[in-house]
Parts: structure tokens; sequence; C-alpha cells
């Protein structure tokens, strides 16, 4: 397993590994799963996707619903497939919740319901997420202890799994580790867990800007405009969510100006990375890879690639790498 925060490299190590190593790529990021989100995603290109195939991509649409109990199941099939081939599943990603649950399990949850959440944001835009978040922590306050007042999917699902059900979240999860019904990872294959991790949170913060500011230049307002004009494609949906779609989408729909949207994305992308390392400084059994990322100078960035293949095989038992 390689995790990370975004903009740290992961993609790029992966499809290097790919060139010298036995190793099918197993996507774990919950964006790349959609079709026709491809600039705002940073995913592979075709070209690179055909020379380093990567499994768990493109394999839904964006009007779709696509949940970690989904991924579970899709991924566990993609490791048995891999390894039916003596190959090294290596999965990819920077979707924490994606990696967690498919260590330890997943209760049986009741699936996501478009008509709750649309309720749900509907109130969220009246009241406000903090508003919401009072509201979960007087019905669940062990759950809603984990949850900043600003974060919307998680105030969202924690909601709407009450609403649907009448249990909360934090039964769910006890009963997810006292009973889950997906089989934990640890119980049939060795896992090795590697961490990039950035040693200037600054120059990550830099690479950040400088990504999205590529992104914009290379077509993303017209990516989700497409997406903007499908009726069936609404602002509530997972994969619009995302972040940097969830911010030109507002600009789109008259909700912000381009200068304001171009802050917002930058801003919501930090926050999704500091959220990442705040998930990785406590993940335990984890191998930390110090990275020194070189927003402007791409000669460095791969000097520092070779450096990090070296630093890895420390970890692997593959007598030949």
């Amino acid at each position: 397993m390689l995790m990370g925060p975004t903009a740290c490299g992961k993609t790029a190590l992966a499809m290097a590994l790919y060139d010298i190593l036995p190793i099918d790529i197993i996507s774990v990021d919950s964006a790349l799963v959609y079709r026709d989100m491809n600039i705002g995603t940073g995913k592979p290109t075709t070209a690179e996707l055909i020379k380093a195939p990567h499994a768990l991509v493109d394999i839904r649409d964006p009007a779709d619903i696509y949940s970690a109990a989904d991924f579970c199941l899709d991924a566990r099939q993609a490791i048995i497939d891999s390894i039916a081939n003596d190959r090294i599943p290596l999965l990819v990603g920077g979707t924490m919740m994606y990696f967690k649950s498919l260590l330890e399990g997943l209760a049986d949850m009741p699936a996501a319901n478009v008509k709750v959440r649309e309720v749900i944001f509907a109130e969220a835009e009246r009241r406000g997420w903090p508003a919401l978040h009072r509201q979960l922590h007087d019905i669940d306050p062990a759950y809603a202890n984990t949850i900043h007042p600003n974060h919307s999917q998680r105030i969202s699902r924690g909601l709407e799994v009450y609403y649907i059900s009448g249990k909360t979240m934090s039964s769910y999860r006890h009963q997810q580790y006292a009973n889950p019904t997906i089989s934990l990872l640890q119980d049939d294959y060795d896992i090795i867990q590697i961490a990039l991790l950035p040693t200037d949170r600054s120059a990550l913060h830099r690479r950040i800007e400088k990504r999205f500011e590529t992104m914009l230049a290379d077509g993303l307002i017209d990516e989700v405009q497409s997406l903007f004009q499908r009726p069936e494609i609404t602002a509530e949906l997972p994969s619009m969510r995302t972040v940097g779609y969830r911010q030109v989408w507002q600009y789109l729909n008259a909700e912000s100006d381009y200068d304001t949207m171009l802050l917002r994305c930058i801003a919501a992308t930090r926050q999704l990375a500091k959220r990442q390392l705040t998930w990785l400084r406590r993940w335990p059994n984890l191998h930390h890879v110090m990275v020194e990322l070189f927003p402007d100078n791409d000669d460095k960035l791969s000097r520092e690639l070779a450096e990090t293949i070296h630093r890895i095989r420390l970890f692997l038992p593959i007598r030949k790498f």
C-alpha cells in the first residue's frame, strides 16, 4: 500500500515502480473511479494508463454513487486477480477511508440515498454546516466529536445513516469492529504500508497551487462545464463534491467569481492534504518515506523519485529488486 497526501508524487512513483517490478497498480482514489473527470482528478493520461494500467480507474459514471463498500469489493477482487497472475498488487492513492475500510472491514451500513442527501444539503444551504454538525452532535456525540463542523461529507453521511436506519454511525462502527462483514486483508496477506511524506509543508502547498493552475490551463472549467450541463448530475453527488469540481461548479453556477473560485480550490486542496497527513500521523504499522518536493524543477523531482525508489526497496521482500 502506497499512501500520501495529494500532490506528493504517488502516481509518478507507482508508474516508475511498474517499470521495474512485477506489480499491478490498484487505484485507491474516490475520484479516479469516475469517467470524464480527468483533469481535476490528476488522472494519468491515456498513454500513461496504457503503459502502466491502473485498476479501479474509469469504472463509474459521475452520476453514480460509489461507496467504500463498493471499493472494498472491487479492490479485493483486483488483489485476488493480481496474485493469481503471480504478480504483486500495489494499492496507491490518498482516499484514506478506503484504505481503512479495506484493512478493518465494514459494518453492514445502509447504502447512500440521493433523495435523503438532497434534503440534508438543502437544509445545510439554509442553516449552514455548523448547525447540522450540532444536530448530529445531539444524535451521535461520539461520532460528531471526530468531525470538523464544516466537514460536509462526513456530517451528511452521519445524518443520512441515522435518517435511513434510525441507528447512529457510532453504533455501526462498533458493529464493524465486533463483526466485520468483509474479511480483513491481514487474515490473508502480508501487507507493507508505505507513506510518502513531504519534508517541507510549504513546498507541498506551492506544488498544490502550481498543479491547480496547470489544471485550469488544461481545461478544467470546460471539463466541469460538460458535467454541469448533464441534468442527472447535481452538486450533491459524491463526484461533484470532489475538491476542485465543487468550487468550479459553484463558479459556473454564478456563486463565485473566477478569482474567488481559484482561491477556494487551492484552499480546499490544502485542507485535503492536511486531513490526509492527520490520518497518516496516527496510522499504525506505517513505513514513512520522506520526500523533498521541487515545484519548479522537474530534474530535481526525477532525482528525488529515483532516491525514493531506493529507499522503498528496503521495505520490499523482493530479492532481485
